[in-house]
Parts: structure tokens; sequence; C-alpha cells
């Protein structure tokens, strides 16, 4: 249950955050495909935990491939 909700914020999120929002991410896959992978293959507790610390680690200048 607590995964599909998350699943299904996210992805209204990814419906309606601005563009600019959306495809300033550094990283394949973006911030918000990399969180709904990781929930779904890790359950909701570890998945957000490993896309908060996705999500930080976008502020450093390096990108890259990176998937959970």
């Amino acid at each position: 249950m607590i995964t599909w909700l998350s699943v299904s914020a996210i992805r209204a999120y990814q419906r309606v955050a601005p563009a600019r929002l959306r495809n300033a991410c550094r990283f394949e896959p973006s911030c918000s495909r990399y969180a709904v992978l990781a929930i779904e293959k890790h359950g909701a507790v570890r998945g957000w935990t490993m896309a908060l610390k996705r999500i930080h680690r976008c502020r450093v200048p390096h990108g890259g491939i990176d998937y959970p």
C-alpha cells in the first residue's frame, strides 16, 4: 500500500512539475524515475532512502548513469 502510494505520488509529480525542473536532472535515469525504480525494487522505506540520497547527490557537479 505504501509502495503504491509513493509511486503514485511520484508519477503525479512527473505529470505536473514544470519542464525546467523535470529536464534539469544530471543523472540517467532522472531522479524521479530512479525513485520509482528504487521503491518498486526495494520497497518504500529503502527505496525512499535511496531516492533521497540520489537527490542529495544531484547538487554535485558530476552526473552519469546510476540505476538502483
